[in-house]
C-alpha cells in the first residue's frame, strides 16, 4: 500500500499551486472542502472555501483546520451538541488524535461495541404485506383495491418483534459508511466489520434518505451515545468511488455554521436552566407598519430571551476574527443596534470565536450597550458551556 500524502492547511490559507491529477482535482473540488482551479496539466490552484474537514482521495488526504487549530475532539463535540444538547464530550475518543478518520472510526467502533455488548436491541415494528395466511389485522381498503374478488392473498398488517428497527438501522448505516473510508487501520476496519456483522438482517438506510427519528427511552438507553455519534457521522461524511476508480471519503462542514449553531443551542439551554425561554430566528420588523401598501423590512433576530411574555435580552454569535487592533466588523454592531432598537431593549450580547476579555460598548447618544463576549475554542467542551452560562449571568447582573 502506497504512503498517504497528507496536506494540512489552516482555514484561511493563502492560495497555492499543487500537483494534482485531473481526477483528483475534480474530486477535491466536488467535495467543497477547497476550491480547485485547474492551472495546466497535472497542476491546480487550491483556494479556501470557508469550510473545514478532511477529504481522502486515494493516496491523497487534504485537511483544513479551523482557526486557532481547534482540537478535533472539540470540533466533533460542537457538531454533536448543536444537533442534540444531550451529546457529551466523553462520547468522542479523539483527544489523542490529530487526524479525523482514525478518531471518528475508533470512536464509532468503541461506542457501538459498548451498545451491542448486551446484545442487539429488539423492538416492535409494524409490517404490512400480502399473505396467504391471516396474521394481525386485515387492511380492508388495500384488500379491495389490490385483490378485488380474490381470496388467495390477503393484505394484512401486524407488529413483529425484531432487530430491524430504527436504532439498529442508524448504527449499521454509520458502520457501513465508516467502513467505506479507504486506508483505515486494519484493526479498526476489522472491528467495524465485526460490528456490522452483528447487525445482520438489519436494513441499511439508502444514501440521501432522511435520518429516521428516534427518542431516548429506558429501553434504548445503552444505545444513546452510539446513536448520537452515528447520526453525526451520517450527517457529515460521505464515502464513494470516484472517477477512474479512485476511492473518496469526505467530512466537510462550514465552521461558521458549526460555531453559530453550537452557541445558539448552548445559549438556549443555559437560558432554559434559568427558568426562562429563548426563541431562535425570531421574526421581527425593522420599520413600523405602513398604510401605503409598501412592505415592511423583515428581520430575523438570532436569539431573543423572554421573561414571561416580555423580551429581555438579544444574543448573536459570529465566527469572525478580530482585526489586528482587536476590533470586530462594524456591521455586527449595526445589526445588534437594530435588534435592540426595534425590540425596545438596551442590552445585547455578541459572542465571538476568539480568546480575550469581554468588552462593553455603550452606543453614542443611545441607552444601548453591546457586550462582546469572546468564546475561546481552545477551552474544553465543559469550559465552553460554562463560558456561555457566564455570558448570560454577567449580562443580566449588569442590568439587575
Amino acid at each position: 500500500m502506497s504512503e498517504v500524502r497528507r496536506l494540512a492547511l489552516a482555514e484561511s490559507f493563502e492560495p497555492f499551486a499543487a500537483e494534482l491529477s485531473e481526477a483528483k482535482a475534480r474530486a477535491l473540488h466536488g467535495s467543497r472542502l477547497v476550491n480547485v482551479v485547474r492551472a495546466g496539466a497535472g497542476t491546480a490552484v487550491l483556494q479556501p472555501s470557508g469550510r473545514v474537514g478532511a477529504v481522502r482521495i486515494g493516496d491523497l488526504q487534504v485537511e483544513v483546520w479551523p482557526k486557532e487549530k481547534v482540537k478535533l475532539a472539540h470540533l466533533i463535540f460542537m457538531l454533536g451538541y448543536a444537533a442534540d444538547p444531550g451529546f457529551r464530550p466523553e462520547e468522542v475518543n479523539a483527544e489523542g488524535y490529530d487526524e479525523l478518520w482514525p478518531a471518528l472510526a475508533e470512536s464509532l467502533a468503541r461506542v457501538c461495541d459498548r451498545a451491542l455488548r448486551a446484545g442487539v436491541l429488539q423492538g416492535y415494528r409494524t409490517v404490512e404485506e400480502s399473505s396467504i395466511v391471516v396474521r394481525g389485522r386485515i387492511r380492508v381498503a388495500d384488500q379491495l383495491r389490490r385483490q378485488p374478488g380474490q381470496i388467495s392473498r390477503t393484505e394484512i398488517a401486524y407488529d413483529e418483534y425484531m432487530t430491524d428497527i430504527v436504532e439498529n438501522r442508524i448504527l449499521r448505516t454509520a458502520l457501513r459508511r465508516m467502513r467505506a473510508v479507504p486506508r483505515l487501520r486494519s484493526g479498526v476496519a476489522s472491528q467495524l466489520s465485526h460490528l456490522d456483522n452483528r447487525l445482520d438482517g438489519v436494513a441499511v438506510l439508502r444514501h440521501g434518505e432522511p435520518l429516521p427519528s428516534w427518542r431516548p427511552t429506558r429501553l434504548n438507553a445503552r444505545y444513546v451515545p452510539a446513536l448520537r455519534l452515528a447520526e453525526l457521522v451520517l450527517r457529515n461524511t460521505s464515502a464513494q468511488a470516484g472517477d477512474d476508480g479512485v476511492e473518496i471519503a469526505a467530512f466537510v462542514v462550514s465552521m461558521w455554521k458549526v460555531f453559530e449553531d453550537f452557541v445558539t443551542v448552548a445559549l438556549r439551554e443555559a437560558i432554559t436552566e434559568r427558568g426562562r425561554r429563548a426563541v431562535a430566528q425570531k421574526r421581527w420588523h425593522f420599520d413600523e407598519p405602513r398604510t401605503d401598501g409598501v412592505s415592511r423590512v423583515p428581520m430575523a433576530i438570532d436569539l431573543l430571551e423572554y421573561d414571561g411574555a416580555l423580551p429581555v435580552m438579544v444574543y448573536d454569535a459570529k465566527y469572525k476574527a478580530a482585526s489586528p487592533d482587536g476590533r470586530y466588523p462594524n456591521a455586527d454592531f449595526y445589526q445588534m443596534l437594530a435588534y435592540c432598537t426595534t425590540t425596545g431593549l438596551d442590552r445585547a450580547v455578541l459572542v465571538y470565536a476568539q480568546g480575550g476579555q469581554p468588552v462593553d460598548r455603550r452606543v453614542l447618544n443611545s441607552p444601548v450597550t453591546i457586550r462582546e463576549w469572546p468564546l475561546d475554542l481552545s477551552l474544553s467542551p465543559s469550559e465552553m458551556l460554562d463560558s456561555i452560562r457566564s455570558a448570560i449571568a454577567r449580562a443580566h447582573a449588569a442590568i439587575d
